[in-house]
């Protein structure tokens, strides 16, 4: 994710790192050349096929279609966007409550304390399990031996510390912990969480139909390539201006598009999951008085991990 003050209007107009200019330099480069080819070649073209010149009202008709398109498609992935990021808020809030709740009602049980670390191992299992990212370190140091060990070569790690944070749930109710009414209170908060690691793996399973993107990227591009040809009737050598600026803001919405539909990878819009993991577990301690065993992630120029 990316990390910036809020810069004034000024300052905005000229940032470059964080932005997604650098993506589509090159895009817009190769727009500016063949503007100008356009200019030098308009009188040659115009005085050789009169009635095949382009004018800017067709452009300014599909202009119009795309720009609808392109913002269906950025709400459809800004909607993943925010629902990841609810679902992350969604763990850190089941921490909290697991970790109140456990620390009340049996805080000197072996299985509770257990529970709270095992809590804070799913959100570290569930980062790996979307970035393809080990955490072998972080689920070493919170989990049993026998548990870590079992966890080795699993494809959904999370699933399988939720199970055991079931059986230690119903551990404390047999040996009389906790009741039957706070068992199921802890329960709720157990299914919970299922239901938040869930969303996440259908969010990072499921992407935007592969097609719908390939007719935008394709129809963004032609459509940019071919504006200068329209524009050139109308603005002569103010042509190479106004068609880079166009397509300007036709690329970015395009690429930023594809950077929001997944929101799990490790693109400066991204969240930033190693920060979101450390804040859980963080919280948790803080409940617990206790200290972090480990340093918070480094941010990395203006990206936070």
């Amino acid at each position: 994710m990316i990390v910036l003050p809020r810069y004034n209007w000024l300052r905005l107009l000229f940032v470059w790192h964080g932005s997604v200019l650098p993506r589509i330099l090159s895009r817009l480069i190769f727009v500016f050349c063949l503007s100008l080819v356009s200019v030098f070649a308009n009188h040659w073209w115009a005085s050789l096929h009169t009635e095949s010149s382009l004018n800017v009202y067709i452009f300014t008709l599909l202009g119009v279609s795309l720009a609808i398109f392109l913002g269906f498609r950025n709400s459809a992935s800004y909607d993943r966007f925010w629902e990841a990021r609810k679902l992350w808020g969604v763990l850190l809030i089941i921490a909290r409550s697991l970790t109140g709740k456990l620390s009340a009602v049996a805080p000197d049980q072996p299985d509770a304390r257990a529970m709270i670390n095992g809590v804070c191992a799913i959100a570290y299992a569930l980062k790996g399990q979307l970035r393809q990212d080990d955490v072998s370190g972080h689920l070493q140091r919170l989990l049993p031996a026998e548990q870590y060990t079992a966890l080795q070569g699993a494809r959904s790690q999370a699933s399988l510390i939720l199970g055991w944070l079931h059986r230690l749930n119903s551990n404390l109710l047999r040996s009389g912990a906790i009741n039957a009414e706070q068992w199921q209170a802890i329960d709720r908060n157990l299914d919970s969480l299922s239901e938040a690691t869930g969303g996440c793996e259908r969010i990072r399973n499921t992407p935007i139909p592969f097609t719908y993107r390939v007719l935008l990227n394709r129809t963004v591009t032609i459509y940019c390539m071919l504006l200068p040809l329209g524009l050139v009737t109308s603005i002569g050598w103010l042509t190479p201006i106004i068609a880079v600026f166009i397509a300007y803001t036709y690329l970015a919405l395009d690429v930023l598009g594809d950077e929001l539909e997944e929101p799990f990878g490790k693109e400066g819009n991204d969240l930033p999951l190693s920060a979101l993991c450390y804040g859980i577990e963080a919280s948790v301690r803080d409940m617990l008085h206790q200290p972090m065993p480990v340093t918070a992630p480094e941010q990395v120029g203006i990206y936070l991990h």
